[in-house]
């Protein structure tokens, strides 16, 4: 699979652009565990114009993370033409527009979902922002408003015409937000178009190496994206690559599955790196809802007291004697 002139190979695997969770460090954890595509936090048009500090931070790329997408949304053409202008500088390897948010504050004011709602504005924003920029322009958007209008397989040929290079699509309506089951069906429904020959990449629901499996083999998908299955599990990428190298075949050899202490070690790992690349107050904060959804202490007895606890930590030690605490549980 191909992107502009990133080869990606066999199934890649592509790390979904989300606010507060697709931070570097986190993102260079998904890397260093097998995700081929990483993608920054979904950037305001607005804001990068404006060059608001806490926005620019958060297009901030290293070598190490590459090929790495910066996400963008507005709701206008000049500012989407004039933010992608400026984000080209940084050179990323892909910019994407972000036409699926169905957070309120966003799709209320006609960005992210909303132009769901003003499907040529929609168009006239990718044509503008492909012929601005030299950089491969990429869209993430859903199956349509609402179940009355599941326009997605017209929507994706209409955006291959403006000239994206791939094409993302989250098998959810705009209408369902996170709600109910992604129904891949219609995914797989604009892949075998023969007229799509952009790159197809399915998104919703991936929790499972077995899922990734069914994704390529039963919808045909280009690539898969992982979203909220991530948080507090940075490693589901490996664990995702050594099932299809065992189930589908390939050249890797799958390493040895990772134990227990490997994956609170990440965790902690992944504390020190917030606080190293913030502060310690604002790092724990921004890492400790990752540590209370990790599946890995499911086997706590009433860990509902214990996730409060790690919601509540406000120094290190405090996380990290939670931690090790539920280390010692877990090995007895």
């Amino acid at each position: 699979m191909k992107i502009g002139n990133i080869e990606f190979g066999n199934h890649p695997l592509f790390l979904a652009p989300m606010e507060d969770v697709t931070d570097i460090g986190f993102r260079k954890l998904c890397k260093r565990f097998g995700a081929d595509m990483v993608y920054s936090e979904f950037v305001s048009a607005d804001a990068i114009i404006r060059s608001i500090k806490s926005t620019l931070d958060k297009m901030r790329i290293e070598d190490d993370e590459r090929p790495v997408g910066i996400q963008i949304y507005g709701r206008d053409v000049d500012s989407m033409v004039e933010a992608a202008k400026i984000v080209e500088t940084l050179y990323p390897d892909i910019i994407d527009l972000n036409f699926g948010c169905p957070v309120k504050k966003v799709a209320i004011k006609g960005a992210g979902s909303g132009l769901l709602r003003d499907i040529p504005k929609m168009l006239e924003i990718t044509r503008a922002v492909v012929a601005a920029v030299h950089t491969p322009v990429t869209a993430k958007t859903r199956l349509g408003w609402d179940s009355n209008n599941l326009i997605i397989t017209t929507l994706a040929e209409q955006l291959q015409d403006c000239g994206i290079s791939a094409l993302t699509i989250h098998g959810r309506t705009r209408s369902q937000m996170y709600t109910g089951e992604a129904d891949w069906t219609l995914i797989g429904e604009v892949k075998r178009n023969p007229r799509i020959h952009i790159p197809i990449i399915g998104n919703g629901d991936i929790t499972t190496p077995e899922q990734v499996k069914d994704a390529f083999e039963r919808f045909g998908v280009d690539a898969v994206m992982v979203g909220r299955a991530t948080f507090g599990r940075p490693w589901i990428f490996k664990e995702i690559r050594d099932y299809l190298q065992s189930s589908l075949g390939g050249s890797l050899i799958a390493t040895a599955p990772l134990t227990l202490n490997d994956k609170i070690d990440i965790l902690e790992e992944q504390l020190r790196i917030n606080m190293e690349r913030i502060d310690e107050y604002r790092g724990i904060l921004h890492t400790r809802r990752h540590l209370a959804a990790s599946p890995i202490f499911k086997g706590i007895p009433d860990f509902r007291q214990t996730r409060i606890a790690m919601l509540r930590a406000e120094t290190e030690k405090e996380l990290i004697d939670i931690l090790e605490k539920c280390r010692g549980i877990l090995k007895t």
